[in-house]
């Protein structure tokens, strides 16, 4: 189905829980050692917002906003306030001849690391350097899919890099509203589960 640009509301999102998962299968033998296989090959974040929602308006707003999505059918974007901005981050190399580099995040911990590819960033808050130095301009950014494309071909061995601010594809993972109406003005969402996509 279709991809809506379109943010999910931040002051509902900044209430969030949840985070980064993967998919493990871990086989034990009777001895107690373990065969444990890595089905995904990165993360795939998974969020409940119903910690979120704390006024009428909210609710509200959350309601026009699920129609609108149609349930599970349609993905939108995400602000996940636990992770949402990079600095210094390394996309390339120039070579002289290639003008596009696509936005990643990269995470490193104890030797390994773990490169995230960003297809969302947001609007306003990409910065480039080549080398170190500010690129105030000569280059452009799809905020859809987060490719970065230069006018010139950054020359060989140069190394680019960018700060930004980006947003998680999603989806609610549920075509069902749960809502408890306890009083008036008063209700409660029990689960409204997303999830993010591969875009």
């Amino acid at each position: 189905m279709a991809f809506h640009e379109v943010q999910f509301p931040n002051d509902i999102a900044y209430g969030a829980t949840g985070g980064p998962e993967f998919a493990t299968s871990v086989v034990a033998t009777a001895s107690g050692y373990e065969q444990r296989n890595i089905n995904w090959s990165s993360a795939r974040g998974r969020w409940d917002v119903a910690s979120g929602l704390k006024k009428q308006t909210q609710l509200d707003t959350l309601i026009a906003f699920f129609r609108a999505r149609k349930g599970r059918a349609h993905g939108f974007r995400f602000k996940d306030w636990t992770d949402y901005k990079a600095t210094g981050q390394a996309i390339g190399t120039g070579d002289g001849t290639n003008k596009t580099f696509q936005l990643s995040r990269t995470y490193s911990s104890g030797g390994s690391t773990d490169v995230r590819t960003i297809t969302k960033p947001v609007a306003g808050t990409v910065k480039i350097y080549l080398a170190g130095v500010l690129q105030a301009s000569g280059w452009s950014v799809n905020t859809t899919t987060g490719v970065i494309t230069f006018t010139t071909a950054p020359g060989n061995n140069v190394a680019v890099s960018a700060d930004y601010e980006f947003d998680v594809p999603v989806r609610f993972d549920t075509d069902h509203m749960a809502v408890t109406i306890e009083q008036v003005n008063l209700h409660q969402w029990s689960g409204i589960p997303i999830v993010e996509i591969r875009v």
